[in-house]
């Protein structure tokens, strides 16, 4: 999914210091035209631009939209997709062509240079969770793949059901430590975690007690489970948080204001992020570049 506003700024976030669980209230966004989806935009939040390497959580739905995204470009990330409800039809550069539906993922890693688009049928109920993970820089100029996983690995414990989609058992690629899974609550839940990484959880549905609707719950580093009471689906991310700083501006991951601007004027003139084929209709033009050069930036400030 693209980030799709005309006016994309950087994000540059304060620490607060407590080293507590914080709540991170999302805003809206519409994905683009006169009939826009509205995603809630959770990461990169004022606060806080990253948990582990995941740089970006759109939630939608569930809501009777279509979703219409035209091709358009990425670099130094990977594309997380995962539904709740719906299907929605991936299409990108490398020739891939591949619906995805609840219970699966599909993974695209951008790595220097890709492009893709995003549709759904008209009148059907969307309703899921598209994230980024940030590559770092070993392996941000690595070559654009994708990946489709139709049977990912299920933990279970008292009171939970745990469908990994990244790291730990999960067969997906990642190049840092992290996880990324959809946990269904039972009760009461104790899930192990790892105790380096910090986490996040965002209600998908029914009522965790822990876990408000709406806003993504961050969890500092320490913690070696995380208890959880009720009957519903959260998803949880997290990972090693991440060290290097990075330059996020549009649909682009890079170290300096320098490679933004080359990724631009490579989308916008070149043809180093391959045609997307087979969609009715025109790529998404680049927003203009802001007036100040962007800085690289650490996950808090």
């Amino acid at each position: 999914m693209s980030n799709l506003e005309r006016d994309p700024q950087e994000v540059v976030c304060a620490a607060d210091g407590t080293g507590q669980p914080e709540l991170l209230t999302g805003r809206a966004v519409p994905l683009g035209g006169p009939r826009a989806m509205t995603v809630t935009r959770t990461l990169p939040h004022v606060r806080r631009r990253m948990i582990g390497a995941w740089c970006f959580v759109d939630a939608y739905g569930p809501e009777t939209a279509a979703m219409r995204v035209p091709p358009h470009p990425h670099t130094g990330l990977q594309t997380v997709s995962w539904l709740v409800e719906g299907e929605v039809l991936h299409r990108d550069s490398v020739g891939s062509l591949r619906a995805v539906q609840p219970g699966q993922l599909n993974l695209m890693t951008a790595g220097r240079g890709i492009s893709h688009s995003e549709e759904s049928a008209e009148g059907g109920t969307l309703h899921g969770v598209q994230l980024w993970v940030a590559l770092p820089e070993r392996h941000r100029g690595v070559e654009p793949a994708f990946e489709h996983h139709a049977d990912l690995p299920v933990l279970e414990g008292p009171g939970y059901r745990s469908r990994v989609l990244m790291g730990g058992p999960s067969p997906a690629t990642a190049y840092t430590p992290l996880i990324g899974a959809e946990v269904s609550v039972e009760g009461r839940a104790e899930l192990p975690v790892e105790p380096g990484f910090e986490h996040g959880l965002l209600l998908l549905d029914g009522a965790v007690e822990q876990v408000p609707e709406g806003p993504l719950l961050y969890l500092p580093p320490g913690r070696e489970r995380i208890v959880l009471e009720g009957r519903g689906r959260v998803l949880l991310i997290g990972g090693e948080p991440f060290a290097e700083e990075i330059v996020m501006w549009w649909n682009f991951v890079g170290r300096s204001h320098d490679d933004i601007a080359a990724y631009r004027k490579e989308w916008m003139e070149g043809s180093g992020f391959g045609e997307v084929r087979g969609f009715d209709g025109a790529p998404l033009p680049a927003p203009e570049l802001p007036g100040i050069r962007l800085k690289p930036r650490g996950r808090v400030r």
